[in-house]
């Protein structure tokens, strides 16, 4: 983090910190859709937001990617954490780096959770959601190991399916090295790597025969979650504009990922049209805010009706990408800690 993005994120955090009524004040007038209400926390956020300069998608890709990673910085800040190291494996397409996060106060075996990050399958990295990984390591009382799997569009779909499921059988097969119990490890991501939990999930159990060790995942924490390329529902349009994920940037996103010219009902690009039968328990939470609203919530109603044991949570004042804003103000962060005690409950039972 560099001392300009840090200096931000304090004072961000300081402005934040203000009494609610001050910010609801500064924040203006409420916005609401569906009988639904805007937090003021998120409402001021987009407005300073706006105010920082040009939004990821209306740059070139390599200035996209550093908007994303110094803005989740600024948001996410450094929390404490047990112990945090580096490793690269041997992936599908080469090196693939991973990042193990260790909490406070777990030694030994533990549960575990394989993180993949969002980004629209361009953007993200290690660094953009390192944030994310502590706190949910912290609150779950889990490690984490989290993915930096090859991105779009210098390697379109399916890179990043093939990576994640390479880096999952890898951290099962390796679970004794790890400090990791394989009976008890999750997927979870945020957006696109909601997306990528899933579709490994369902990779995983669809699998006539696995390799030694690995054993197919215990739990699924889908933070608004990408599962459908084909039908396009209303809160896509809805919330198209002025609520961060933007229409441009998934149309972006999507055409850069699907430049390989798949076929859109590909379960490993729209899941929501996979096998859902046999999957392991998920929570799935979306934001009220978000053109990703709709098609979780049917992600949700789909995997329940295949008798998946499911939990789904509308953070209903919230915007995408709250996962990343674990350091600021008082809303995300709440709906981030309750992300963290279903993990815990779906992979310690408690």
């Amino acid at each position: 983090m560099t001392p300009t993005t840090r200096l931000k994120g304090a004072a961000l955090r300081a402005v934040f910190r203000l009494p609610a009524p001050i910010l609801a004040r500064l924040a203006g007038a409420p916005v609401t859709r569906r009988d639904r209400t805007l937090d003021p926390q998120m409402k001021l956020l987009l407005a300073l937001q706006a105010l920082e300069g040009p939004a990821a998608e209306t740059v070139p890709i390599p200035q996209g990617r550093r908007i994303i990673r110094d803005g989740a910085a600024v948001v996410g800040g450094m929390l404490p954490i047990g112990s945090v190291h580096d490793r690269t494996i041997a992936g599908p397409g080469g090196p693939l780096p991973l990042r193990v996060y260790a909490p406070r106060g777990v030694t030994g075996t533990a549960p575990a959770l394989v993180f993949f990050h969002g980004g629209g399958w361009i953007y993200g990295d290690l660094d953009s959601h390192d944030a994310v990984c502590r706190f949910l390591a912290e609150q779950a009382g889990v490690r984490v190991v989290a993915v930096d799997y090859r991105l779009a569009p210098e390697h379109p779909f399916p890179a990043a399916v093939d990576d994640c499921l390479a880096a999952y059988d890898w951290v099962l097969a390796h679970a004794d090295g790890l400090g990791i119990d394989p009976q008890r490890v999750a997927v979870g991501g945020d957006s696109a790597g909601g997306n990528l939990a899933t579709v490994v999930a369902q990779q995983v159990i669809g699998r006539t025969e696995q390799p030694a060790g690995v054993v197919p995942p215990a739990f699924q924490l889908l933070i608004y979650p990408v599962v459908d390329n084909v039908e396009m529902r209303p809160s896509r349009t809805e919330m198209a504009t002025g609520f961060f994920l933007t229409g441009d940037f998934i149309d972006l996103a999507s055409g850069c990922y699907r430049s390989s010219d798949p076929d859109p009902a590909d379960p490993r690009l729209s899941p929501l049209r996979g096998k859902l039968e046999g999957l392991p328990p998920a929570y799935v939470v979306t934001a009220g805010f978000d053109p990703l609203l709709d098609e979780g919530l049917a992600y949700a109603e789909a995997m329940r009706a295949a008798g998946v044991e499911v939990t789904y949570v509308c953070e209903d004042g919230l915007i995408h990408s709250f996962a990343n804003m674990v350091a600021l103000g008082t809303a995300a962060p709440a709906a981030m800690r309750r992300a963290g005690r279903a993990l815990r409950r779906g992979l310690y039972g408690q």
